[in-house]
């Protein structure tokens, strides 16, 4: 018996020492060195500097000198206007203005290269293209007329 004691006496004791070894370092104890661990923000180095960011006091408001000059409030630009001013940039309106435009031209340029000189019987028009595609009806076109052309979405 006094082999079982001694044994499981020596691997508490063994345990003992090992918990007090490993309790002695704290995570205050470790330093993390390194350009990785700067990279990371967990060195010593970057701890230190993270406390409350410095920042300048701000001045208060200045109020001018003559207040006769001041406009009166509400007087400005109504928001109409400004409605509209965002009306004439707007790149969603130009890109249908666009579309309405090529459509225009295309068909302007097929009825003169195109339809006129077919109704005349040339026979060599078939591969004229206009500026939004090729002028001959085909299952093609009428595909991309009625669901649109999917380039520019």
């Amino acid at each position: 018996m006094s082999l079982v004691s001694r044994s499981s006496m020596l691997a508490g004791a063994i345990s003992l020492a090992a918990g007090l070894l490993v309790a002695g370092c704290g995570s205050g104890d470790v330093e993390l060195n390194g350009k990785i661990f700067d990279a990371m923000g967990v060195s010593s180095a970057n701890q230190k500097k993270s406390g409350d960011p410095k920042i300048a006091a701000r001045t208060g408001l200045v109020v001018p000198p003559n207040t006769g000059s001041l406009p009166e409030p509400g007087s400005g630009r109504s928001v109409e206007a400004d409605a509209d001013l965002a009306f004439i940039d707007d790149p969603d309106r130009k890109k249908v203005v666009d579309q309405a435009e090529l459509a225009r031209r295309q068909a302007a340029y097929c009825k003169e290269h195109y339809e006129l000189p077919k109704a005349r019987g040339d026979a060599t028009v078939d591969g004229v293209t206009g500026p939004a595609g090729p002028c001959r009806k085909s299952v093609l076109n009428a595909v991309q007329v009625n669901f649109g052309n999917s380039k520019d979405e």
